[in-house]
């Protein structure tokens, strides 16, 4: 049995939570869960949406699993995100996005992973009023973290067996701070010279991407250009209901579903489970459960070619309930 970390969160996810479980119990996971909290839930309990009782037992059980959390607005919260990857220098966020039976798209035969830097850029918060009306934001980028996400890139096809690896910037606005991740991306790739690679601006790849997405396969950014093309990317495929998520650190892992919480339909049993589901699969393969991780992601793609019993976003009449049991007929 491995420990892992549960975060249920708040709105559709302790409904999306309780399926994933249910069904990689019954795919034949090898998992003992520890019982966490996070979002509007920890605001009731603990008064505050990221308790340090939460960071404490990932830091100690190394491995967690989270559906989508709420940061109340206008209360004084940050992010409840950005705090869990800095506290636990989950510097690697992983967005997997590969076309699926059974979804209409305009595209085919997409597989691509975008990597994205999760620290530092426009995220590490560093703003500052410099006169009444004027506003300061710092994009911090500094070479260890630099080289760091690009090293995992560059890992993370090489393992996986990809064929490119495409390193998104826009150094000619921001020759300084691209222009010195842009250098060490060069270096880095000279030590992999059985991998494609390539530099492309964002502008340029956000119009790739909308005209055909398939030449892409491995593309590694900084924090804000990644935040915005992995979710467009998600909407290549199906959109966030159907795309898993992984934040990756030195020690700790997260696995998350990415979509919001969803509350217009929290609790009434339409929540569609599949990005958690997808995210639990990545988990299993993180923790050498590889066979049971290939089951989940097998029956995905049977349920969603069957089109039975799916929810309303995926185009059909069923619920959390019937999706659910079709998950678990198909493994």
């Amino acid at each position: 049995m491995t420990s892992v970390v549960m975060i249920a969160g708040d709105g559709i996810g302790p409904e999306v939570m309780a399926a994933t479980r249910q069904i990689v119990h019954a795919a034949g996971a090898r998992i003992d869960w520890i019982e966490a909290h996070a979002g509007l839930d920890a605001v009731e309990k603990f008064g505050e949406p990221l308790p340090d009782a939460t960071l404490d037992l990932v830091r100690k059980h190394r491995v967690a699993l989270k559906g989508p959390c709420t940061t109340p607005i206008g209360k004084g919260f940050r992010s409840i995100n950005v705090r869990l990857r800095q506290g636990l220098e989950l510097f690697a966020s992983i967005r997997p996005v590969q076309t699926l039976p059974g979804i209409k798209v305009p595209y085919d035969n997409v597989d691509l992973i975008v990597v994205r830097e999760n620290t530092e850029g426009l995220y590490a918060g560093m703003e500052h009023v410099v006169v009444p009306g004027v506003v300061e934001s710092l994009r911090l980028v500094t070479r260890d973290a630099a080289e760091r996400i690009l090293k995992y890139a560059f890992e993370l096809a090489r393992h996986q067996g990809r064929r490119k690896v495409t390193v998104v910037h826009k150094a000619s606005v921001l020759p300084l701070s691209d222009g010195m991740f842009l250098k060490i991306a060069q270096q880095i790739a000279d030590d992999y010279p059985f991998l494609e690679y390539e530099q492309q601006t964002i502008d340029h790849v956000a119009l790739d991407l909308a005209l055909d997405p398939t030449p892409y396969d491995v593309m590694v950014m900084e924090n804000l250009f990644g935040d915005v093309m992995s979710d467009l990317c998600a909407g290549l495929v199906g959109g966030l209901g159907v795309v898993p998520g992984a934040n990756i650190g030195k020690r700790y892992a997260v696995f998350e579903a990415v979509h919001g919480s969803a509350p217009d339909i929290a609790g009434k049993g339409l929540a569609n489970p599949i990005a958690l589901l997808r995210s639990a699969a990545m988990m299993l393969d993180h923790i050498g459960q590889r066979v049971i991780a290939q089951r989940v992601e097998q029956s995905v793609r049977r349920t969603l070619q069957a089109g039975v019993g799916l929810t309303r976003d995926l185009g059909s009449e069923g619920n959390t309930m019937t999706i659910t049991a079709q998950l678990i007929a198909n493994l």
